[in-house]
């Protein structure tokens, strides 16, 4: 969702007995003014299990939700043992947020809801020690 010049929302959780797990993040804008808009998209599991999936890119690219700012969101789910690795570009940073499970990070144990900011850095490695779900930001 890019709220632009303006827009209402709210968010709930549907279910009266299973709980709700639920990030909430925000990623200013390239630019200011934009028309607010909304777009959905449901990634399966199997395109993201055991690899980083691009859900959100500027123009959409790769199937992916549009973001109106010049960085890239991937989500993965590993099983325990598995093991994914992302290249950063020179002038980039990453930040990655574990939703679930306990990752290592470059051999820092990282737990659900840890993030960390890496910077100076040409690749990260990432490996779960249990079945885990992560959420890598790749920005400018």
């Amino acid at each position: 969702m890019s709220a632009g010049t303006g827009i209402t929302h709210s968010e709930f959780n549907p279910s009266p007995t299973e709980p709700v797990h639920f990030l909430q993040i925000w990623i200013i804008p390239a630019r200011a003014g934009l028309p607010p808009s909304y777009e959905q998209k449901a990634f399966p599991l199997d395109e993201r299990r055991g690899q980083l999936r691009l859900v959100a890119a500027p123009e959409g690219e790769d199937g992916a939700v549009t973001l109106n700012e010049n960085a890239r969101l991937f989500v993965a789910n590993l099983a325990s043992g598995e093991h994914v690795a992302h290249d950063i570009a020179e002038s980039r940073g990453v930040w990655l947020q574990v939703a679930r499970g306990i990752i290592a990070l470059n051999d820092t144990e990282m737990r659900e809801g840890d993030g960390a900011a890496i910077e100076n850095e040409k690749r990260i490695e990432i490996e779960a020690d249990t079945d885990a779900e992560l959420l890598l930001f790749d920005l400018a």
